[in-house]
């Protein structure tokens, strides 16, 4: 999907200087959103049976930049990509738990997850409903990069995440070709699933990944 989607941004930047007039709008954009997430941690023995499930509800802020390019079909329709050139790394969780050694003793044993977002690529279709305001739905894809410290030795893979984005914006052009726009979004990811590559029998779930985003985007009409 990437090679598409950079090979798509290649073409669309050659046509823009190619052609002062090709309909084509570059820009970049500041983005202030809210993530929320349920993470589900299964831990299994050696007889294949569920000895712990934990779950853990986490919700996070995150600022970042992005940049977009965009070819306007007619006076109404736009189809673009949106992408983040860098990681969003979510804070290092640690849970501690009380494994049983003995009838008599305790052992402490420390959790610690992080996670990293990376190469967030959204791919959209706006329209026009007015003169300066827009709807837009389309889809974006991200890649999930795990970093653990698990006291089980359990050491999960990365993997990539599906979302629908629908979103709502006001535009104002200028007469040099430059514009501004504000814009709302909202995402909604896939749930997912990773198996431990050192325990077939462990697992974790990333379910109800959702996001609401704000931007200030400027850009330049061609």
């Amino acid at each position: 999907m990437k090679k598409l989607i950079l090979g798509i941004s290649f073409m669309l930047a050659s046509f823009s200087m190619v052609s002062a007039e090709i309909g084509v709008n570059l820009g970049v954009s500041g983005n202030l959103a809210i993530f929320h997430a349920t993470g589900v941690d299964n831990d299994t023995n050696t007889a294949g049976t569920l000895t712990e499930r934990s779950t853990d509800d986490a919700t996070g802020v995150a600022g970042f930049g992005s940049i977009f390019i965009e070819k306007k079909l007619g006076d109404r329709l736009t189809i673009g990509i949106d992408y983040v050139p860098s990681a969003l790394e979510s804070e290092t969780s640690e849970h501690v738990k009380m494994d049983k050694t003995t009838a008599e003793a305790q052992t402490a044993k420390t959790n610690l997850v992080k996670v990293a977002f990376e190469d967030l690529t959204t791919i959209y279709a706006a329209i026009n409903i007015s003169e300066n305001f827009y709807v837009k739905a389309g889809m974006a894809q991200v890649d999930v990069i795990t970093k653990e410290s698990l006291a089980t030795g359990s050491d999960y893979g990365n993997t990539s995440l599906d979302a629908s984005v629908v979103g709502v914006g006001y535009n104002n052009s200028f007469d040099n070709g430059m514009f501004v726009r504000v814009e709302g979004t909202y995402m909604d990811f896939d749930d997912a699933k990773l198996v431990s590559t050192t325990n077939a029998d462990n697992t974790v779930e990333l379910n109800n990944l959702e996001g609401a985003s704000g931007k200030i985007s400027i850009g330049k009409s061609f």
